[in-house]
């Protein structure tokens, strides 16, 4: 239970709504930061203004998933009105507040290590980011079908990446039939692929790889798919980029050759945020009821 914590909420999308309704069912005080327009009424949740007086008191402040931007301003699709996270906000918060998100840009992190406030990014957690490649992988399967006109099953697919998300996209389109190869550098991720029953092979050798694939798909959050490796691939093929903004995909030579090559962050939120929605809520609920009790032990 969350019996007498303070939880504010600043902005969001609909993936905030799982995390309130569980924080208001684990008994918690919720203030809801940037939610003017949001048409769900809770019982249990008061909707306030950002000011320094409303986070005086707050326990776990929770922010979307990424954050801010570069210049502190919260995404917030329930306001109209911009929601900018600034140094004084950050200076009225209690020395044992956490603040709570998914991934922070430089900005908050170093806002926050001014005022000595404790950051949790929940996309650093491997519970969290496996639980994510669940719809993950859906939605990039989804796109995948809605942008050609031909089975996954017999594809040439090539999955670049290992992690969290490549694995999953990996063993899911090799379970659907397709023809995957997965591009890596680390020789136990080789032999881990190998082990799959899957074609592993050396990002060194991309070039030589693309040059018959139907669909690309990208995990790596750095230049890989550059110019010279598009250059290696038919005009029919399709690139879904996985990656965090900006990707890892030259978007603009692909979009010269005639190719169809897609940016795709944050799917969670966008094809299952209910499901995205409340693997955050579980996690985040854990999190700061173990927070709680950790800061009573040292209270006593």
């Amino acid at each position: 239970m969350l019996t007498g914590i303070h939880v504010a909420f600043i902005g969001g999308d609909a993936r905030q709504i799982e995390v309130i309704k569980k924080c208001i069912q684990l008994d918690a005080i919720v203030t809801l930061i940037g939610f003017d327009n949001l048409e769900s009424i809770f019982t249990g949740a008061t909707k306030k203004p950002l000011t320094c007086d409303v986070l005086k008191d707050v326990d776990a402040l929770i922010l979307p998933i990424v954050g801010t931007d570069d210049k502190g301003f919260v995404e917030s699709i329930f306001c109209s009105k911009q929601l900018q996270f600034l140094n004084t906000h950050a200076a009225s918060l209690k020395k044992d507040c956490v603040v709570y998100t998914g991934m922070a840009k430089p900005y908050l992190r170093q806002l926050l290590a001014d005022q000595e406030i404790k950051l949790v990014e929940l996309l650093s957690r491997d519970d969290v980011a496996i639980y994510n490649s669940i719809p993950t992988v859906e939605g990039a399967l989804m796109m995948a079908i809605q942008n050609t006109d031909f089975t996954i099953h017999g594809s040439q697919v090539i999955v670049l990446g290992f992690g969290r998300v490549g694995m999953s996209m990996a063993r899911t389109l090799d379970a659907l039939g397709a023809r995957v190869r997965v591009g890596v550098k680390r020789p136990e991720h080789i032999a881990r692929i190998y082990e799959m029953g899957i074609q592993p092979f050396h990002l060194d050798e991309l070039k030589q790889q693309v040059g018959n694939v139907d669909i690309l798909f990208n995990t790596i959050p750095q230049l890989i798919v550059t110019a010279d490796v598009i250059a290696q691939m038919t005009q029919t093929s399709l690139i879904i980029d996985l990656a965090s903004k900006p990707g890892g995909t030259d978007f603009r030579f692909a979009e010269k050759r005639g190719m169809k090559a897609l940016l795709a962050p944050s799917l969670p939120g966008i094809v299952a945020p209910r499901t995205a929605g409340q693997i955050i809520a579980n996690t985040l609920s854990r999190l700061i009821a173990e927070q709680t009790s950790i800061q009573k032990e040292e209270s006593v």
